[in-house]
């Protein structure tokens, strides 16, 4: 039997499907991109996006909380990338922000469920592996 409300595989969390919805939303929005932006940012913003989810998904997988933190920590960094790209996409007018908005929805609310479960998770993490050993107060003699 595993812990109580924890998720058997990554199809199952919350976070996971909405990383695969702003990964579809991004295919979406890049689509109508200029055909010259094909292997620009077209294909960095869509590596990007779907990076949130494979991260998420890898570090589940894997049997560490450390792990899991260390992997969920690099899916807040892809969605920073998304956001910016999408940003740029628009100043660039390669998007309107009515074809954008609904991503930058998306990542806005799956970077408050990451922190959030980071901040679960790391309470659940002994002591010893979140601070620094304390010096030795005792002085040896020589």
């Amino acid at each position: 039997m595993g812990t109580p409300g924890k998720a058997r595989h990554y199809k199952e969390l919350l976070i996971w499907q909405k990383g695969m919805v702003l990964a579809k939303l991004v295919y979406k929005l890049t689509a109508r991109f200029p055909p010259q932006e094909r292997f620009g940012l077209t294909a960095q913003l869509r590596r990007a996006a779907v990076s949130v989810p494979s991260n998420i998904a890898e570090g589940q997988a894997r049997q560490g909380t450390k792990e899991f933190l260390q992997f969920l920590s690099h899916a807040v960094g892809s969605l920073a990338e998304v956001e910016t790209q999408i940003l740029l996409s628009l100043d660039l007018c390669f998007a309107h922000w009515e074809d954008a908005e609904a991503s930058l929805k998306e990542i806005d609310e799956l970077q408050k469920m990451i922190t959030s479960l980071k901040e679960k998770l790391a309470s659940y993490l002994p002591l010893a592996s979140r601070h620094s050993p304390l010096p030795s107060t005792t002085a040896e003699p020589h």
